[in-house]
């Protein structure tokens, strides 16, 4: 499920400022990224965050910026300033580069300020920096609950549509078999006008026909699996709900398709497709929920 959170606060005398963000993913896939200062403490932020999110692609990026007298500049290490611009003008001159060498470009260079140099972190920097990932991630997970709320909320409006079919195939389901039994009936008189028929060989080909038209058994399933969709969408488990609602779409998926092949009506057929096209929408949705 897709999702946003954010959270600051003080670390080892500066200030982190942490956001999350989500999409759906099969699998729990993480994208981390800290300040070269904060990189001790990668490990734990991953576990931080393996801990609120089970699955999705979820990308952490932290700011840091050291407390500082905003009036004092910061410090260039021109050492390096020199060697960056020493091995830039002779890659300029080996490869025939006619791009000009500006002081901006060899200002980007990694740790060209002195102030940006790893510098050690107080041991309870650590702590610091998992409270603060902890809240983002509190924050991402409570935009993801509304957001499968709303989702909870819709797949029940498309349950009951395809109920509201159901109902309509079983009110039709018995006078289709009745009208085929009449047609059947009607047939064989036509064709055997003038001579005598077998009631009983009748009584059984009608039998066989109602029983190959037949399909409560097909809605009573479909029926239990609705009951057994919206049970795991209102209690949801630790190892999340999207496996168990994928296969309950497509045990009804598989006796949607029984239920049109035995229709052989146009009313049914039509009922029919209005289900599948509801239950395709449906599985939109199951894929971001988790």
């Amino acid at each position: 499920m897709t999702g946003f959170g954010a959270a600051d606060g003080e670390v080892g005398g500066g200030r982190v400022s942490v956001e999350v963000r989500s999409v759906n993913h099969r699998f729990f896939s993480p994208s981390i990224k800290v300040p070269g200062a904060l990189g001790r403490w990668e490990g734990d932020v991953r576990e931080a965050l393996k801990r609120g999110v089970a699955r999705g692609h979820v990308t952490l990026s932290a700011r840091f910026e050291r407390d500082e007298d905003p009036s004092a500049a910061t410090p260039i290490d021109e050492v390096r300033f020199a060697a960056y611009v020493a091995q830039l003008r002779g890659l300029q001159q080996r490869h025939g580069l006619q791009d000009a060498l500006d002081v901006g470009t060899v200002l980007r260079m990694p740790d060209v300020f002195a102030g940006t140099a790893r510098e050690e972190m107080p041991v309870e920097a650590g702590a610091q920096l998992v409270n603060i990932v902890e809240r983002a991630v509190d924050a991402l997970l409570a935009m993801r609950s509304a957001e499968g709320t709303r989702l909870v909320t819709y797949l029940d409006e498309r349950l009951a549509v395809i109920e509201g079919a159901l109902d309509r195939i079983a009110v039709r389901a018995p006078a289709r078999v009745s009208e085929q039994r009449d047609r059947l009936r009607t047939a064989v008189r036509e064709l055997t006008e003038g001579l005598s028929v077998d009631e009983h060989r009748l009584a059984q080909e009608i039998a066989l026909l109602a029983d190959r038209l037949d399909v409560q058994e097909e809605l009573s399933r479909f029926r239990a699996h609705i009951a057994a969709f919206r049970a795991a969408l209102q209690a949801p488990q630790p190892d999340g709900v999207g496996k168990r609602l994928g296969f309950l779409l497509q045990e009804m998926v598989r006796e949607a398709n029984t239920t049109g092949s035995k229709g052989n009506d146009a009313a049914i057929v039509s009922d029919v497709l209005q289900i599948k096209e509801e239950l395709e929408r449906i599985r939109e949705q199951v894929e971001n929920l988790e």
